[in-house]
């Protein structure tokens, strides 16, 4: 139990980490913009923002597999799960800000990515969930 929890610590840590850097040095424009409270709706930087989401999606999935190992289905459906509600408040809060498509291809793609990456990172490894 409790090498499950911490490997949802993990993933979870791991997906905010990577996020938050990469948002810093890649997307600094789309931080700053939404932080005056303005309007975004650049396609590229977006879709940027899009990619970088779903790296993520995929380091928090596998390292949550990899250290529950037996209980890696839970361990990463738990992480997926308090990834997407955080997704959902942060979203909401610049709802008005960002384009209804963009809001909602980052937050559909959360779940299925972090749970494919889990399963792949443990067939790779050998392991079974």
């Amino acid at each position: 139990m409790l090498r499950t929890v911490l490997a949802v610590v993990v993933g979870y840590a791991a997906w905010t980490v990577l996020w938050l850097g990469g948002n810093a040095v890649l997307f600094d424009t789309v931080s700053t913009v939404v932080a005056k409270g303005e309007r975004f709706d650049q396609i590229g930087s977006l879709l940027g923002v899009v990619a970088l989401s779903v790296v993520c999606a995929i380091v928090a999935g596998i390292s949550a597999a990899s250290i529950a190992r037996e209980r890696a289905s839970v361990a990463v459906l738990a992480t997926a799960a308090l990834l997407l509600v955080t997704g959902i408040g942060v979203q909401s809060g610049v709802w008005h800000l960002l384009p209804v498509w963009y809001h909602l291809v980052f937050l559909g793609l959360i779940v299925p990515v972090c749970v494919v990456a889990g399963r792949l990172g443990l067939q790779l490894s050998g392991k079974r969930s």
